[in-house]
């Protein structure tokens, strides 16, 4: 369930607790202490999750697995989002190794720990100095220090004596994950610090967060050490704009025919520069060919599908779709009375289509219109061509008769059929268009374009005409959005 309404600047933060009970609520603690959060208490939401992570007692040693952690950090995300949070902070060094493989599934932001510290470290140490780090095995094996701060500074890491003990002060039954903050565990964190420190470091950044519980002890011993967790709080509370979010996701509403469902998101591949896998777009697609049919609802005033449409883009919207696209012309006449209850968008095939001709073939052409009775009845097409001053031609009663048995026939498209008595009926009812002046025709029956294809200089009754199929304008433009072009 979502969280309740809030404010337009309002800020939820999510903490991830489980990670480390005792960093994670002392990351909560410094969050509640920033000075952004005491200055404007009405603004910060803060949501804190505790429920531990099942590995928790475990090493974190060079060989470490890190799909549990994985997974865990993911669920615990997803349940913030759903929660209805702006961002998620993860008290973890070692999550943050694998930070952008979880931003590439998340609708939420994660603030970066790593980032926090650069930018801290930015203001405090001049380019070159020679910083210490304490890491665990992992973190240090990993390279997550050097990737991020290595081309400005000079990385130093403990002997191998010294990581040791720096791993025994951590995990060890003395140790810090055992609440012991004092004692041994201090000792042996203080040793490791006094080799970095002679081995140059002017600066000591820990790369576990539960050091930062011992960092105010082991400044007063004349250690200078960042509290990783201060900084990491005051640079989420400080900062208004967010990460960026994952990568761009096109909701497809599947189904409506499945055919044009499959033949749309070949078009979308098709139409996409791309060099590898992952360049392509990601899609999301609810299949639901049990949504009532168009055409019978608006001919015959059979069973409506406007709810079964709607929560099908529900879904989509609660998948993470950043857009959605409706591969079904007819199903546009009722996009207007959902969309105002959806908070993504519905790109417009129709719009899109008929923009696209008036852009490529000037205002002064005849366009004519191929689609099922229900499309032309409901006027979606010819309102669209309207608002820009191009009008429609359609064909006539026994024209059109051939162009629905070409869809709805026994061997028409819907059927599986793209050859013969189809492809004849549509040739019919477009050259009945062409002999009334059309040069441009619309294929507005998602499954046209798989008896003709769009083309330019198409041959009907010995003229050249232009098939545009609305398919590929719409897979077009919804490429055009996911690599953020008008």
């Amino acid at each position: 369930m979502k969280s309740p309404r809030k404010t337009a600047n309002a800020r939820t933060l999510g903490i991830i607790g489980g990670l480390g009970s005792l960093a994670g609520g002392d990351l909560f603690l410094k969050l509640l202490k920033s000075q952004p959060l005491l200055a404007e208490q009405g603004r910060y939401h803060l949501l804190f999750e505790q429920h531990p992570f099942k590995d928790l007692a475990l090493p974190l040693s060079a060989g470490a697995s890190m799909t549990s952690r994985k997974l865990y950090v993911f669920q615990v995300c997803q349940g913030y989002a759903d929660s209805g949070a702006d961002a998620v902070l993860v008290p973890c060094f070692a999550s943050h190794t694998f930070i952008d493989e979880l931003r590439a599934e998340l609708q939420i932001a994660i603030v970066d720990l790593m980032a926090a510290l650069k930018a801290h470290v930015a203001h405090i140490a001049p380019p070159g100095a020679r910083l210490g780090v304490l890491a665990s095995d992992y973190v240090r094996a990993s390279g997550l220090f050097e990737r991020h701060l290595a081309d400005d500074y000079e990385l130093i890491h403990p002997s191998p004596v010294q990581q040791a003990a720096l791993m025994e002060a951590v995990y060890g039954p003395a140790g810090i994950k055992a609440g012991h903050l004092d004692g041994v565990a201090l000792e042996l964190l203080h040793q490791v610090c006094l080799e970095l420190e002679g081995q140059g470091a002017t600066l000591l950044l820990p790369g576990m967060t539960e050091l930062s519980l011992l960092v105010p002890e082991l400044m007063r011993r004349g250690i200078h050490c960042v509290d990783a967790n201060q900084v990491y709080a005051d640079f989420a509370s400080a900062t208004d704009s967010l990460p960026s979010l994952a990568p761009f996701k096109l909701g497809i509403v599947g189904g409506v025919g499945p055919a044009a469902t499959v033949d749309f998101m070949g078009k979308v591949v098709k139409n996409t520069p791309a060099g590898r896998d992952q360049d392509h777009i990601r899609m999301v697609v609810e299949q639901n060919p049990q949504i009532p049919d168009r055409t019978a609802n608006l001919l015959r005033q059979e069973a409506d599908p406007t709810v079964a449409m709607y929560a099908t883009c529900r879904r989509l919207e609660e998948e993470g779709a950043d857009a959605i696209a409706i591969p079904c012309n007819t199903a546009h006449a009722y996009v207007e009375r959902i969309q105002e209850h959806l908070a993504v968008p519905i790109v417009n095939m129709l719009s899109e289509t008929i923009d696209f001709i008036l852009h490529r073939y000037g205002r002064e052409v005849r366009v004519g219109l191929l689609a099922t009775s229900g499309t032309l009845q409901s006027g979606v097409y010819h309102a669209a061509a309207e608002r820009v001053g191009l009008s429609l031609l359609v064909p006539d009663d026994a024209a059109q008769a051939r162009v629905m048995r070409a869809i709805y026939g026994e061997e028409g498209v819907k059927a599986g059929f793209t050859e013969g008595q189809c492809r004849d009926d549509l040739l019919a009812g477009a050259g009945q268009l062409v002999g009334q002046g059309a040069r441009v025709l619309i294929l507005g029956c998602t499954e046209l374009p798989l008896i003709l294809a769009q083309a330019d200089g198409f041959p009907i009754d010995g003229v050249q005409v232009a098939l545009v199929d609305p398919t590929d304008v719409l897979a077009r433009r919804c490429v055009a959005l996911a690599r953020g072009l008008r």
